[in-house]
């Protein structure tokens, strides 16, 4: 374990995620109660000055702070001096450099909105994030790709629904989403999708004169449901809304281990215009580690059989930095996918979420889980060989490399509610079990409220889930 001892209980989320990025293999605690004695690390700050120093004594560097600068300031003066010292002294360069807790491509658009120039950005993100090139270029380009969606929206009128359907064939080792074996809930499925329907009553009604752009349903694995159910579900939610109308409706259809021609039809019939088959990997050694219960042989024939009924705006993710993964991996996912040729990829470096599997064993798969610069070179030269552009980009604590979850797609074929959610232009209304829902008040500050994690409870306490929401409405009229 890597201790951190910080004189205040300033800025200790930052800390502790910069100093994780160096050391992705080590848990990080960061607290002002940790002595110094037995820190790795110490963080002081007294007068106008930090001070970051090592137990080791490689370094004990400082940083002057001015009269009357902002907090803000003050954070990113702290994070350039952590970063600067470490890097040195482990010979280590970040390719986000210090950015904690904010999404890139919100700084690209804040100062594009400002007229800023692509030199004064790039120029800006180096020298206030110590970003690289690449990173700042990348946001750079991805901001104005979403700014032309975004433009399409009624930033006023404008929302989208999300449906989560909390329910898989297995839990995969990554996975720390709300998803529950199906075959525990069966007899309980078809009250679960009277619940949605009473929320998505709800929500129709108490948002009369808006517009609904999107709507996403997502999991677990909405098409673990079998035929009958996925089918009484799309056609509750053709009683409520017009889906022709809408600018995008995504299923998420995973696992390609429960998609079959008829749940594909079904979804055809109901007129949702993009799915999602995520085949992560094309290795089948991997695929059996992380729990995926399902063969490479199995996504190609899901593919087949999308494209048989006319499916055709497809994505697919996959996840760099699976253990037992390197250069060879990757590059045979690649060629496979290509094959695939789908109209959307997301490229996702691999993180490990607190309540996974993968977190609670991965003394098993320390050395395993590695992505690199080149690794994430040969996904987007996939990518680009596709004819795909980049269009929204996140990222996340402990993901491997330090690097970033990225979106790539055709002209046209841009995940409009991937862009909506990352960038927190429009309310997102979410149902069903562990979602959140978000609204942007006139401040466009988001403000939230989850609806309980436990199926069983949110079943049982259905009533309260749509007071939460009736609470959160009224704040957008304030």
């Amino acid at each position: 374990m890597i201790l951190a001892a910080n004189n205040e209980s300033s800025f200790e989320y930052d800390i502790h995620s910069l100093i994780k990025a160096f050391y992705p293999g080590e848990e990080v605690k960061v607290s002002e109660e940790i002595s110094e004695s037995e820190a790795d690390f110490t963080i002081n700050f007294s007068g106008n000055k930090f001070c970051f120093s090592d137990k080791a004594g490689l370094f004990a560097n400082e940083a002057e702070v001015g009269e009357g600068t902002d907090r803000v300031e003050v954070k990113n003066i702290l994070k350039r001096l952590i970063y600067q010292s470490l890097s040195k002294s482990l010979n280590v360069t970040l390719p986000w450099g210090d950015l904690t807790g904010i999404r890139p491509t919100k700084i690209a658009t804040k100062l594009l909105n400002e007229k800023k120039s692509d030199s004064e950005i790039l120029d800006y993100m180096k020298k206030t994030y110590l970003v690289s090139d690449e990173k700042a270029l990348l946001s750079i380009e991805i901001a104005k790709r979403e700014a032309h969606v975004i433009d399409l929206i009624d930033k006023d009128k404008g929302y989208s629904i999300y449906i989560g359907i909390p329910f898989c064939p297995t839990t995969c080792l990554y996975c720390s989403f709300t998803s529950n074996p199906i075959v525990k809930y069966q007899e309980r499925i078809d009250e679960y999708i009277g619940c949605i329907e009473k929320e998505l009553a709800f929500t129709i009604k108490a948002r009369q004169g808006k517009i609904l752009d999107t709507i996403y349903i997502g999991g677990g694995t909405p098409t673990s449901l079998d035929v009958g159910r996925l089918d009484k579900l799309l056609g509750m939610i053709e009683r409520y809304v017009d889906v022709r109308k809408l600018k995008e409706f995504t299923v998420e259809a995973g696992r390609p281990d429960s998609i079959d021609i008829d749940k594909l039809r079904v979804l055809k019939a109901h007129h949702v215009s993009r799915i999602s088959i995520n085949p992560q990997t094309m290795n089948q050694k991997t695929l059996d580690i992380i729990g995926r219960r399902h063969s490479v042989e199995d996504v190609v024939k899901a593919f087949t059989l999308a494209r048989k009924v006319g499916m055709d705006n497809i994505n697919a993710d996959i996840i760099l930095g699976l253990p037992g993964e390197g250069e060879e991996e990757v590059l045979h996912t690649a060629e496979e996918i290509k094959k695939l040729s789908p109209e959307s990829l997301t490229v996702h470096s691999l993180a490990i979420k607190r309540g996974s599997r993968l977190n609670e064993t991965l003394s098993d798969y320390k050395d395993m889980t590695v992505n690199t610069p080149r690794t994430m070179q040969i996904a987007e030269e996939l990518a680009y060989s596709l004819n795909l552009k980049p269009y929204y980009l996140y990222r996340q604590k402990n993901m491997a490399g330090n690097f970033e979850n990225t979106g790539y797609a055709k002209e046209g074929a841009y995940g409009i509610y991937n862009i909506l959610i990352m960038e927190e232009v429009e309310p997102i209304i979410a149902l069903g079990a562990g979602s959140v829902t978000k609204i942007i008040d006139k401040n466009t500050k988001p403000q939230r409220c989850d609806n309980v994690k436990d199926v069983s409870l949110y079943m049982d306490s259905i009533d309260e889930m749509i007071e939460r929401k009736r609470v959160l409405f009224t704040l957008e009229d304030k």
